[in-house]
Parts: C-alpha cells; sequence; structure tokens
C-alpha cells in the first residue's frame, strides 16, 4: 500500500481527473452489470454442478466495456496480487480473451480459481471507481477474470508463463494450498527448482478439500496445477515435512530456503456436552470426506453421514460451504446456527444469498450449548440459547449477549461445527526455535514473510489463523520476493 501510495503521488492525478474521464465515457457509465448465470435453485440443490455457469463471449465483451480505464486505477490496489486489472479487461473489451489470460497469469498463479472463490467485493471491486465515485456496481472483476481463464482452457490454448534459466538452486515449499502455489509459481519463473511437498494424496490443500465442487470443480483447480508442473514444479505427495523427512534431512539434500504454507487445518470445538457424540462433525473433517475423498460418489469407501435434520454452527464461507453441501446430500432441515445476525455474518454475500435460495434455514442470534445423543451414543437434538446484540468487540461487531431462560431443544442428526481453525501444531514442535504466537501461528516479517529461522520463510493460514485464497496468494507472492532477495545474499 505504501508503494502504491507513493505511486499516486507522483502521479499526482486526483479524482477529478478521473471525472472528467467518466464524463467523456458518459455511455460507459449507462450500461448495466451484466448478471452472472445460475443454475435453477430447486436443481442444484439436487447436485453438485458448478452454480455459477459463466458469462458468455458478448456478455464479457459488455461488462468490460464498462470499465474506464481510470488514470489511477485504484482497483489493482484492491488486489492482494496485484493483478493488472484495466489492462486484462481492456484485452476483454478488444476480443483478445486469450491475451487477457496472459496478463492474468503475469502476477495470478490460479486465476479461474480466484475468478470464482474471492471475494472481490470486499477487494478489487470495493476499489472500483463506480463505487467509490459513481455509487453505482462495481464493473464485475471477477466475473471477467473467470471468463478469461475458462476461455483460454476451453480454446486448448494454455499458455505457461516464460520460465528463466535454472539457476540450480532448491526450494522446498510444504504444502500446496493457494499459498504454497503461488510461491512456487513465483520462484519457477525465476529459474529457481521448487518442489511442493504435500502431505495429503493430492494437490491443491484447501481448495481440494476445502471448497465443494459446486462452488469450485477439481478440475479447475487440475488445470492451473498442470501448469506449474509445465513451468517445472516438482510434487510429492503423501509427504509430511517434520515426519517424513525433517527440514535438517532437506538441507541435506541441497535445499537452500523453505516455505511453510500448511494452512490451519486444527478444528476448533466449542467445549460443550455433547460434540463426542456420533454424528457431531468438525466441517473440516466433512467437507474433506466429500470434497476429497469422494464420499458422494458410488463405490467409494469413504463414509459420510447424510443426516436428514442438520444443524451447522457458524456463520462464515465455511460454514455455508457444509450447510449448502449437506442439503446436497439429502437434509430435509438444513440450519445454520449463528450467535449474531445476519448483518454481522461474515460469509460472502452471494454465498448467503444462494443458500436461501436453496431452502438454508438460518437460525441467527441463537448459540448450542450441549447436544444430546440416544443409547446408542448418537446425537438426536440439541440446546440452543437465544442471543441479543451488545457493545461492538474488538473484530468491530457487536457482542452476542445470552438471553437467561431463553433455551430450547432443537432435533438434529448430525451437526457440523464451523467456528474456525487453528494451525496444526507439528511445525513448532519439529522446530521449536521457531517464533510462534500466543495463538499457535508462525511470527514473520510481514514485508518479506521471513520467520525467526533465516532459511524459512510462511504465509497463509498458518500465519493468519484463517483468511482467503487470495490473501494466501498475496503471502505466497512476498514470501517468493524475500525468498529471492534471501538467496541473493548468500
Amino acid at each position: 500500500m505504501e508503494n502504491t501510495s507513493k505511486i499516486n503521488t507522483e502521479r499526482n492525478k486526483p479524482w477529478r481527473d478521473d471525472l472528467r474521464k467518466a464524463m467523456k465515457s458518459a455511455d460507459r457509465t449507462k450500461i448495466e452489470r451484466v448478471v452472472m448465470p445460475e443454475q435453477d435453485p430447486v436443481v442444484r440443490a439436487g447436485n453438485h454442478i458448478e452454480v455459477n455457469r459463466g458469462l458468455s463471449p458478448e456478455q464479457a465483451v459488455n461488462e468490460a466495456k464498462r470499465c474506464l480505464d481510470c488514470v489511477d486505477p485504484t482497483c489493482i490496489t484492491g488486489c492482494p496480487v496485484n493483478i493488472d486489472i484495466p489492462k486484462f479487461i481492456k484485452h476483454i473489451e478488444a476480443g483478445n480473451f486469450l491475451d487477457a489470460a496472459v496478463t492474468l497469469k503475469a502476477t495470478n498463479t490460479l486465476p479461474a480459481v480466484c475468478g470464482r472463490v474471492c471475494p472481490q467485493e470486499v477487494q478489487c471491486e470495493e476499489q472500483c471507481f463506480y463505487k467509490l465515485k459513481l455509487k453505482k456496481p462495481a464493473v464485475a472483476i471477477g466475473n471477467l477474470e473467470r471468463f478469461a481463464a475458462d476461455f483460454e482452457r476451453e480454446s486448448g490454448n494454455i499458455s505457461v508463463p516464460t520460465v528463466a534459466a535454472s539457476k540450480k538452486t532448491k526450494v522446498a515449499v510444504v504444502g500446496s494450498g493457494p499459498a504454497g502455489l503461488a510461491v512456487a509459481g513465483d520462484l519457477a519463473k525465476w529459474g529457481y527448482e521448487v518442489t511442493v511437498f504435500e502431505a495429503l494424496h493430492q494437490i491443491g490443500g484447501v481448495l481440494k478439500y476445502g471448497i465443494p465442487e459446486f462452488r469450485l470443480p477439481n478440475p479447475i483447480v487440475d488445470v492451473e496445477i498442470e501448469n506449474l508442473r509445465k513451468m517445472g514444479v516438482r510434487f510429492e505427495l503423501n509427504y509430511i515435512v517434520g515426519k517424513t523427512s525433517s527440514f535438517d534431512d532437506l538441507r541435506a539434500e541441497g535445499f537452500k530456503a523453505f516455505f511453510i504454507g500448511s494452512g490451519a487445518g486444527l478444528p476448533n470445538f466449542m467445549n460443550i456436552p455433547g460434540e463426542n457424540l456420533i454424528g457431531v462433525f468438525s466441517s473440516n473433517e466433512y467437507l474433506t470426506r466429500v470434497n476429497l475423498m469422494g464420499a458422494t460418489r458410488a463405490g467409494c469407501d469413504t463414509p459420510v453421514l447424510s443426516g436428514k435434520k442438520v444443524a451447522v454452527i457458524g456463520g462464515g464461507n465455511t460454514a455455508m460451504d457444509s450447510v449448502r453441501t449437506a442439503k446436497r446430500l439429502g437434509a430435509e432441515r438444513a440450519m445454520i446456527i449463528y450467535r449474531r445476525s445476519m448483518d454481522e455474518m461474515p460469509a460472502r454475500i452471494e454465498e448467503i444469498h444462494h443458500a436461501q435460495e436453496e431452502g438454508i434455514e438460518f437460525m441467527c442470534l441463537h448459540n448450542p450449548t450441549e447436544y444430546i445423543g440416544d443409547e446408542q451414543g448418537r446425537v438426536v437434538r440439541m440446546v440452543l440459547q437465544k442471543m441479543e446484540l451488545g457493545e461492538p468487540d474488538a473484530s468491530g461487531r457487536r457482542r452476542p449477549i445470552v438471553i437467561k431462560g431463553s433455551e430450547f431443544e432443537v432435533d438434529v442428526d448430525s451437526v457440523v461445527v464451523s467456528i474456525g481453525v487453528s494451525p496444526n501444531p507439528l511445525i513448532a514442535q519439529v522446530l521449536p526455535s521457531l517464533e510462534i504466537s500466543k495463538w499457535g501461528t508462525i511470527i514473520v516479517n510481514e514485508e518479506t514473510m521471513q520467520t525467526s529461522i533465516p532459511d524459512l520463510f510462511a504465509g497463509g493460514d498458518i500465519v493468519r489463523g484463517g483468511a482467503t485464497v487470495i490473501l494466501a496468494m498475496g503471502d505466497g507472492r512476498k514470501a517468493a520476493a524475500g525468498i529471492r532477495d534471501f538467496l541473493s545474499k548468500q
């Protein structure tokens, strides 16, 4: 942000210059934002096919025409990976769809993923001139990003970013989630020999185990990963750094720097009675069984409990993913239990809207206090208490306060707890000299993402404790630059 502000000052282009340009392009400001086509809610609630269907070329060009090509493109400042947004949109407007994809890949390793799951409404689109000054809907930057990446993939003409000559320097990346893939992509471009070590049997981290296919189909992720392979990135599966091999073992093999992007896969619970009953899941376990291990596919040997009365505890995107998955698995009553009001709910507005369309029941200002089981140890009911909102807490949201004597019971046969995650403690256990926060996250230099161990860098959820895909990728890009600077001084 500091660098961007400096550039803006040097340009000395105040908002009135952009406003003049907008007035000259008054016809553009009259174009309505294109609405993304979607599956019918009744139909999609019974399948796992992607909800959003993507823009047609005609729709994409029309939406791209709305871009005013601002002298000072503040949309870029809202993008954690600094995509040249006006440039790729102008390529779409001109019909140069493949060039738009190339522009995206210059700074974004996963454009088809980000176009689907990033919260553009609070990032790049939040900083769009339309929204900031004209008080109109922002240019649909995310939808256009998805269109360009999808068009390239479907055309078969998939570009591979240029890779520099090999530096013969090995870098290890621990974890193949969005942070790890981002750092691997940048380092590969610069000629480093990158190996990504993944503990699970598939590459992609949270992109594979945490996000349902009705939001992010696995083949989309696979194509973007294959592009990294073509850039020379190597992947080792079923490999736990710290168990399969130690960091010292890898140093002995010639690795000169490390990036830890192993995420935050340790689920949080409320520590209330009944959490050990059969039918009470963490959202991590529930979604992993379905998304990564194919529990819904015929012949799969990974079971998942398909409850008819399912309660999901929480109000974030993972909670929405869980409850919408439960609906698709046959739940007759699928409920969100959230202790604050709808206004405080942290999930994306689009995800909440889609859930409401699909018949999800929202029980806001409620909180569970106990799960009750039957003689076989299976959950059959939960006790809820009603809440009211008090003064804002440290997060800026109004604090939920218990209404005394408001408890009542609700029948359930499955509960999914989605109230946050914590970092896996393995890294801290095998690296006792690593500086860790009281929350178990790794402490880093925020500019370079370097840890207290000089050759070790980190980013994503293991640093943030839980964040978006694009923020994790932003960490990965900063870490890649930090690793390059570190290695250049060795």
